[in-house]
């Protein structure tokens, strides 16, 4: 106010109060924007290791964009997802939280199953728009649903996981009244919109808006096209998801170009992901076939991120997130599908220079490309080895968006804020917890890793022979094989003891983040 005084002797007072709070709030809400970034995590699905070029010099794939998000900012070469498969990673990712300590101790969840994540669990989502973002999910979810019959009722709230049995799961679509608003979706997380397809493999074949479906389905999906039976709507086209989901995250950009807030976008790809689909323009853009061409498509769908944030003025003040869900299961694309490892006979390995693909707790089964950018404040070009997980992205974000008294609220995320702004080069992680498929667990520390495979589940670690027996215990030193090839478990017998009771107490005490709190 002391700028005001010689105004205020002839001014009335209260006008100029008037003035200068309504000032002072624009000023505001213009100072609030521009030092909250607006985010977009990209996150691909069953995108491996070694399908980037910035990551796989031998990649037999061209990933311009990729590149090009790397050289301008900061890659990981030892992030990792929270699981070596689908739904427990996105748990992970959203709510900082390892799955394994929910009712899905293993695997997946399956058409039908009701929401992983607590109605009142805190997201990536949730803080964000407490702290005044417009926040979106875009794509594939993946973390169930309620449905409700035609009473209302919901017809899947009494297993908290469903057991993978057709003869439980296919009497549920019988039951489900498609024209209801469907509960405990993203919009109910934090959301404050939703588009996707939810699963591209999974019933009901139809596309998503917020709590309802678009297209009612209308019959049962035929043996012909890809997928689990189910409802389908008669318009389904699976070569369609990814188009239709980038140009809805493109506009969704272009929207929030106009708005007084900052915006979040999950937008989560649902390929290369099976059903291997690539869009009419990528088939034969590469020489390994369609694995090859959707591993292109993501690409693509990279570049058109940035460009619409270049088009609407929004890429400086944009962090963007690029990475996977976990490993690649390295499917040719034979029939949208194909063996798992097969599209290696191209010469392509999508997990160099790691053994393992999706759903192994090999290294091949969880570590995943992991790049950031934000212009003109993450410098550009720069290459960390830091042991970084995706969980650990709910602490960093709050530190980054001005809530750094909320990382301390997620159980397993560490805040690596300084490390993306070049302002720490110390590491953040001491360890790390890997998760397998089949509820095998592993934990890394430093350069060692171990690997107790007694997990139990209905998927099998697709790395071993048939009728090969995995040894219970194995420890590696990833500097010395990065391979995975020498168990020195018999060697270092008191490296085994101490990392078996690090990750132990890392299980019982419910948490991993030592700065967590209750």
């Amino acid at each position: 106010m002391s700028a005001l005084k010689p105004y205020l002797l002839s001014i009335s007072v209260i006008a100029i109060i008037a003035l200068a709070a309504s000032s002072f709030a624009e000023k505001d809400n213009l100072l609030e924007k521009a030092s909250k970034p607006n985010i977009i995590i990209i996150l691909a699905d069953d995108l491996g290791y070694g399908d980037p070029e910035v990551y796989n010099p031998d990649s037999k794939i061209p990933t311009p964009n990729i590149n090009a998000l790397a050289k301008g900012g900061i890659r990981f070469t030892d992030a990792h997802s929270p699981s070596a498969v689908c739904t427990p990673t996105r748990y992970g990712l959203l709510t900082g939280q390892y799955a394994w300590r929910t009712a899905l101790e293993n695997g997946v969840l399956l058409y039908w199953d009701k929401p992983l994540i607590p109605q009142n669990r805190q997201t990536i989502a949730s803080m964000l728009k407490e702290s005044g973002y417009n926040t979106a999910a875009i794509g594939k979810w993946h973390l169930g649903w309620l449905w409700s019959d035609t009473q209302g009722k919901y017809v899947n709230d009494t297993l908290s996981v469903m057991p993978h049995d057709q003869k439980i799961r296919q009497p549920l679509a019988d039951k489900i009244d498609f024209t209801k608003a469907i509960g405990g979706g993203p919009t109910s997380l934090g959301f404050d919109y939703y588009f996707g397809d939810d699963v591209p493999n999974y019933a009901p074949y139809a596309y998503f808006e917020n709590d309802k479906l678009l297209q009612i389905p209308n019959m049962i999906k035929p043996d012909s096209i890809f997928g689990n039976p189910g409802p389908m709507s008669s318009d389904w086209d699976l070569r369609a998801v990814m188009p239709t989901i980038t140009e809805k995250a493109a506009s969704y950009i272009t929207e929030q170009a106009s708005s007084e807030n900052p915006f979040f976008l999950y937008f989560a790809l649902t390929a290369p992901h099976t059903p291997i689909a690539p869009a009419g323009e990528f088939q034969g853009t590469t020489k390994i076939g369609p694995y090859g061409d959707y591993v292109h498509q993501v690409d693509y769908t990279v570049g058109q991120i940035v460009k619409r944030l270049e088009a609407t003025g929004q890429l400086e003040n944009t962090i963007i997130i690029f990475t996977s869900d976990n490993g690649s299961p390295q499917r040719d694309g034979t029939k949208m599908s194909g063996p798992v490892g097969s599209v290696k006979v191209s010469g392509h390995d999508p997990s160099k220079p790691f053994k393992g693909t999706k759903a192994d707790i090999f290294e091949g089964g969880h570590r995943v490309p992991f790049i950031v950018s934000w212009p003109g404040t993450i410098k550009n070009e720069q290459v960390n080895s830091q042991l970084f997980g995706l969980n650990d992205l709910a602490a960093t974000l709050a530190s980054l968006t001005g809530n750094s008294q909320k990382t301390n609220e997620f159980e397993d995320s560490r805040d690596f804020s300084k490390v993306f702004l070049g302002k720490s080069k110390k590491p953040v992680r001491e360890d790390l917890i890997n998760h397998s498929a089949n509820g095998s667990f592993a934990i890394r520390s430093g350069d060692w890793k171990l690997i107790l495979a007694e997990g139990s589940g209905g998927w099998t670690k697709v790395t071993a022979a048939p009728g090969e027996k995995l040894p219970p215990i194995q420890l590696y030193n990833l500097k010395n094989d990065p391979h995975e090839d020498q168990n020195l478990q018999a060697e270092y017998p008191e490296m085994v003891k101490e990392l078996t009771q690090k990750l132990e107490k890392y299980k019982s005490q419910g948490f991993s983040n030592p700065e967590f709190s209750k």
